[in-house]
């Protein structure tokens, strides 16, 4: 049959799917832990041979003559996507395409020439000059920077409680849910607690404390969320002082799209300093953006049936 590849590679999980080119049904379509294919980053050579070895685990020999686009995780930057599909190229015959796992949520949106806005583990905005070259703004990681992010809205969530302590203002409802989730007491246990479980995952589990906070009525965790979108929205508009070309944002990531907050957030501030700009929230899986993009390769390319000899 003809057919395509498509492949999200998160931090966590790969999704691998298998599309028909001529009826658009996916046939195949496999999640499985990054871990058990990828060692850590840096390693182009060995990430093409680990995902060449479970595309054809999974789907067959024959699954190397067809077009493979790949959405990964860890390429962040024009020449880390273009060293990636040449390695894969070595081992694959059919057509090839690397790009930034976020660069995934435009296509799966059909949204066109847009820039892609992560607001999940990590924060980080992404797009493509006139030229192709991939630029981003943010991404930092959560110890600097990923603001948004929810292990950088639980920080700044800290943060701004321990500062309204030290101003001796009265209580805030965001303090108490704080210092519960962490099992302390005041706000030097807090602190402690934040530094002992240092980690993106183990401060954002606790994100959706922040957001609770301020549908209870929180002033101090809204003014952390509203603080959050305004940052993201800075991310959007260095791309565009950059001279990114596009009137649409696609977001995803668990935070913008779980928290309607943040969602809110993101808008209005962009609203108010972009007029014009539409903002989009992935509202399906990031691997349709694959697939679309295996599918143009595929119309670009000779149809190679699954099974046949490739010449």
């Amino acid at each position: 049959m003809n057919a395509a590849v498509g492949v999200d590679i998160g931090g966590t999980k790969t999704r691998l799917a298998l599309l028909r080119c001529d009826s658009d049904d996916v046939v195949r379509d496999e999640v499985v832990a990054s871990s058990s294919w990828r060692g850590s980053l840096g390693d182009p050579a060995a990430d093409a041979r680990g995902l060449s070895d479970l595309l054809v685990g999974v789907l067959g020999e024959g699954v190397r003559a067809v077009p493979l686009a790949v959405g990964a995780h860890g390429c962040d930057s024009t020449a880390q996507c273009r060293t990636l599909e040449r390695e894969l190229g070595r081992l694959w015959r059919g057509p090839v395409r690397v790009v930034n796992d976020s660069e995934l949520m435009a296509p799966a949106m059909d949204a066109g020439r847009a820039i892609g806005l992560v607001v999940g583990t990590g924060s980080i905005a992404t797009a493509r000059t006139d030229q192709g070259e991939l630029i981003t703004a943010g991404g930092w990681g959560w110890l600097i920077g990923d603001e948004g992010s929810a292990p950088g809205v639980v920080r700044d969530a800290v943060r701004a409680v321990l500062a309204e302590r030290d101003r001796g203002a009265a209580a805030d409802p965001l303090g108490a849910a704080l210092l519960a989730a962490f099992d302390a007491v005041d706000g030097p246990e807090l602190a402690l607690a934040l530094t002992d479980t240092a980690s993106a995952e183990s401060w954002g589990a606790h994100a959706p404390v922040v957001f609770a906070a301020a549908d209870e009525g929180s002033a101090l965790a809204t003014a952390v969320i509203d603080a959050a979108g305004e940052a993201l929205a800075v991310l959007v508009g260095r791309l565009l002082d950059r001279g990114v070309a596009a009137s649409t944002v696609v977001a995803g990531g668990s935070v913008i799209e779980k928290q309607p907050r943040m969602r809110a957030a993101v808008h209005d501030d962009l609203s108010r300093t972009r007029p014009g700009i539409t903002l989009l929230v992935l509202d399906r899986p990031p691997v349709w953006g694959a697939l679309a993009l295996a599918r143009t390769l595929a119309l670009e390319s000779t149809p190679i049936r699954i099974g046949e000899p490739h010449s």
